[in-house]
């Protein structure tokens, strides 16, 4: 089994678990230059509120948006945009990225932006 095997097999593991549990998904996707954080809801028909490192007020902040920084700022920003909305729970999809690093790091700063998951 290669890399894209793995990380697709640990995607659909996960999106079968949501899926039985009808919750609202933080969705996370990375390159190597941007990440991006999206929030879908139940139904998995409609993205509630994005942000990536891609949005002006994430590059003025920092030179890269392939580092950690870019991540947390991109993490702090999801979880705002979600408390506007109203959503306080949900469920991390974290599209079969191991859970390390920039992944992380948005997560850690969803989570202390308000975001119980």
């Amino acid at each position: 089994m290669d890399k894209k095997q793995a990380r697709s097999r640990r995607s659909r593991q996960t999106r079968v678990r949501i899926a039985q549990q009808r919750a609202t998904r933080l969705v996370v996707s990375r390159s190597n230059c941007h990440i991006y954080a999206q929030i879908i809801s139940p139904d998995a028909d409609r993205v509630l509120a994005s942000a990536s490192t891609l949005e002006a007020d994430v590059r003025g902040g920092g030179k890269t948006g392939g580092n950690k920084a870019a991540a947390e700022q991109v993490g702090t920003r999801i979880a705002e945009k979600a408390k506007a909305l109203g959503i306080e729970a949900v469920a991390f999809d974290r599209s079969g990225f191991r859970f390390h690093g920039r992944v992380k790091a948005l997560a850690d700063a969803a989570r202390a932006g308000g975001l119980k998951f």
